[in-house]
């Protein structure tokens, strides 16, 4: 039961943040935050999981790659120039480096297409698959928040 919690809570998440883009499409920054708000709360129930401190589900899996790879399609569209001041966390080199930043992004979006079509219909089978399909992910994640996101 609490994995079947958990698994609502993401899609929830995911729901709510896709809902935040749609309301904030002509603020680059809200909408962009309200992205990475869902792939935040994806990345905790996968991280839960490969840590063993959610049980492991396909279902669940399959909902953390799907919408991490939904964030791989949409993400880079709202950097636009000048977005760069206000309340964000993104840094100056995304801008100045449009290059790097976007080929971050491709490393994202491929290592999200190769998660899904590992995953199947059903999403990864056990555990291991679902590292397997994931540390990719969660690579990128950390190469890119390394050069183009503040430091919390």
């Amino acid at each position: 039961m609490r994995i079947v919690r958990k698994t609502a809570t993401v899609c929830l998440l995911a729901g709510l943040g896709l809902a935040g883009t749609a309301q904030a499409a002509d603020d680059p920054i809200a909408t962009r935050q309200a992205i990475m708000a869902s792939v935040g709360a994806a990345a905790g129930l996968g991280g839960g999981m490969m840590k063993g401190e959610i049980d492991y589900n396909p279902v669940a899996g399959k909902a953390v790659i799907a919408t991490m790879q939904a964030a791989s399609f949409t993400f880079g569209d709202f950097f636009p120039a000048g977005s760069d001041q206000g309340d964000t966390g993104a840094l100056a080199s995304i801008w100045e480096n449009a290059d790097g930043f976007a080929a971050e992004l491709a490393k994202l979006s491929d290592a999200t297409g190769k998660a899904t079509a590992a995953s199947g219909k059903d999403g990864p089978a056990d555990l291991d698959a679902f590292k397997a399909a994931m540390g990719p992910i969660f690579g990128t994640c950390k190469s890119c928040h390394e050069t183009y996101r503040k430091k919390n």
